[in-house]
């Protein structure tokens, strides 16, 4: 095939919609109005003038933190749940079904007593804790 044997493919014009002709006068766009004007661009939330879906309804105060809380255990569920010498991790804890994720940070509070000596580890602890936890001869890292 040479350059001279190409034909050119004829293409349908598109239609120009609301401008008469054999689809009628209005072209599917109503009489008059906002809508039925060349250019016509209207914000989706806007209804009219009247108070829009969003302005109606009702407010929530504060928000919604995106970060999770953190789990809570007490000494005395450790105190209960564990041996003398164990390792307390988010592993262990969640073997024991003292927390629910394993994802979701834990925090050891010192609300009651312990009495065995454990190791603390990938876990958050409060300043009682870590004392009662110390003086109990564990540790915490």
């Amino acid at each position: 095939m040479q350059i001279h044997q190409l034909r050119v493919k004829i293409q349908k014009p598109k239609r120009r919609l609301g401008r008469g002709g054999k689809k009628g006068t209005y072209c599917g766009r109503g009489i008059k109005g906002q809508k039925s004007r060349s250019g016509a661009k209207i914000n989706p939330i806007f209804e009219g003038g009247r108070s829009t879906l969003i302005e109606r309804l009702p407010k929530m105060r504060g928000f919604k933190s995106i970060y999770p809380k953190n789990q809570i255990v007490d000494l005395e569920k450790l105190d209960k749940n564990f041996q003398d010498g164990d390792i307390v991790s988010p592993a262990t804890l969640r073997e024991k079904r003292l927390i629910r994720k394993i994802r979701v940070p834990v925090k050891i509070l010192g609300s009651g007593e312990i009495t065995k000596k454990l190791t603390v580890e990938k876990c958050l602890v409060s300043k009682s804790a870590k004392e009662k936890i110390e003086a109990a001869g564990g540790t915490c890292k």
